[in-house]
C-alpha cells in the first residue's frame, strides 16, 4: 500500500508538471494567434483573456498525450534510480506494480470528465461568443431548449425572434411557429403565429398565419388572418446549421438534455451522442496511454535503447490518439454505431497494451 501511494504521488506530480508546461506553451501560441486574428481590434490584455478562455478546451483535447508523457517520465525516472529493480527483487510483478498508476489514472480521468469538462465547455462557449461578436458583431442565431427551437435574425429595421415546436434536419422548415418582431428601438412591434414556415431565398414563407400589431391598443380586434404571408429574413441554411452548439461547448452534465432537445426538435444528434460516449470512455483511454508507456519504458535503464523505446511509446500513443479521433469521425458520419466509435479504441488499446506487457515482461 505504501509503495502504491508513493508511485501514485510521483505519477501525479510528473503529470501536473507536464500539464503546466503544455498550458504555458499553448497560452503563448494562442495569444499570438488571437493578436493576429483580431489585429487592430484587441490589445495584449484582451488577447490574454481570450486565450485563457480558448486554451482549456485545447489542452483538454490533448489530455491523453499529456498522461502518456507523464507515464513515460515516471517509468524512466524509476528505472534510472533503480527503484524498478528493487520492486522486482521484492517479488512484485509488472502488472501488479502497474495497478497504482492505472487506478490513479482511472480516478483522475473521472475527475477530469466531471470537473474539467464543464470548465472547458463553459470557457469554450464564452470564447466562441466573444470571438463571434468581434468578427460579426452578433452571437449565434440558433438555440435548442425543452420549449422547442429558437432562431434569431436581425436587420436594419430591428430584431426578430422565431420559436418553433419542430423542424426538419437543416432548420429550414418549421412547424408550430411563433414570431416576435422588435423595432429598431428594441420595442415589441408584432407577433405572428403560423402553422408552418419554410425558408426561401431571403424570406420565410408562412402558412395559416395570424398577425397581431402590438402597437395598436387592441391587437386582437385588429388581428389579421392570412393563408400565406412572407416575412423577410437574413438567415440561410448555412447560418442556421452554423448556429448549432458544438458538443465540446456543452458540459457533459447538460449534454443528455441537449441531445433530447435536438431530437425532439427534429434534428440529428449523432455527433453529440458520439461525443458523450467518448467522454464517458475517456478514463479508460487515459489508462490505455499509461499502459502503452509502461510497455516500452518500464525496463531497467542499463539495458539500453531508451531513446528508441521512448520513440516507439510516443508513436503508439499518437497512433491510438489518431485512431480514437478517426473512429469519432466515422461515428459522426454514421459509418459505424455510436458505441462502437466511442468505446472500441480505448478497449482495443488497453487489451493490446496488456498483451504487449505480458509478452515483454513474462513472455
Amino acid at each position: 500500500m505504501i509503495l502504491s501511494l508513493y508511485v501514485a504521488r510521483r505519477f501525479l506530480r510528473m503529470t501536473a508538471r507536464i500539464f503546466l508546461i503544455f498550458f504555458a506553451i499553448l497560452m503563448l501560441i494562442d495569444m499570438l494567434d488571437q493578436l493576429r486574428r483580431f489585429s487592430g481590434q484587441i490589445g495584449l490584455r484582451r488577447a490574454a483573456e481570450l486565450s485563457l478562455l480558448h486554451v482549456p478546451a485545447n489542452i483538454y483535447t490533448i489530455l491523453p498525450l499529456i498522461l502518456a508523457l507523464g507515464a513515460i517520465a515516471l517509468f524512466l525516472g524509476l528505472a534510472r534510480s533503480s527503484e524498478l529493480v528493487v520492486v522486482r527483487a521484492a517479488g512484485r510483478s509488472a502488472l501488479r506494480f502497474l495497478a497504482a498508476p492505472v487506478v490513479t489514472t482511472l480516478l483522475l480521468g473521472i475527475v477530469l470528465v466531471a470537473v474539467l469538462n464543464p470548465i472547458a465547455a463553459a470557457t469554450s462557449n464564452r470564447y466562441e461568443t466573444l470571438s463571434a461578436q468581434l468578427r460579426h458583431g452578433s452571437a449565434q442565431v440558433l438555440s435548442v431548449s425543452a420549449e422547442g427551437l429558437w432562431l434569431r435574425q436581425g436587420g436594419s429595421e430591428g430584431q426578430t425572434v422565431i420559436r418553433a415546436q419542430r423542424t426538419n434536419t437543416d432548420g429550414t422548415a418549421l412547424t408550430g411557429v411563433t414570431i416576435l418582431t422588435f423595432d429598431a428601438d428594441g420595442a415589441l412591434a408584432q407577433r405572428i403565429a403560423a402553422s408552418r414556415a419554410v425558408l426561401d431565398q431571403g424570406a420565410w414563407n408562412l402558412t395559416e398565419a395570424k398577425i397581431w400589431d402590438l402597437s395598436d391598443p387592441n391587437p386582437e380586434a385588429d388581428a389579421r388572418v392570412m393563408d400565406s404571408f412572407t416575412l423577410p429574413s437574413t438567415l440561410t441554411p448555412d447560418t442556421i446549421r452554423d448556429g448549432f452548439r458544438d458538443p465540446t461547448e456543452i458540459s457533459i452534465w447538460d449534454l443528455p438534455r441537449y441531445i433530447r432537445g435536438l431530437e425532439e426538435a427534429g434534428f440529428q444528434a449523432r455527433e453529440h451522442r458520439v461525443w458523450l460516449q467518448s467522454e464517458l470512455a475517456l478514463p479508460v483511454f487515459l489508462a490505455a496511454m499509461v499502459l502503452i508507456a509502461a510497455a516500452f519504458t518500464m525496463r531497467h535503464a542499463r539495458l539500453g535503447r531508451t531513446g528508441p523505446k521512448v520513440m516507439f511509446a510516443l508513436l503508439l500513443a499518437f497512433g491510438a490518439f489518431f485512431l480514437r479521433s478517426f473512429a469519432q469521425v466515422l461515428g459522426d458520419n454514421g459509418q459505424i454505431p455510436v458505441l462502437l466509435a466511442a468505446w472500441t479504441p480505448p478497449v482495443a488499446t488497453v487489451l493490446a497494451s496488456i498483451g504487449l506487457l505480458l509478452h515483454l515482461e513474462d513472455g
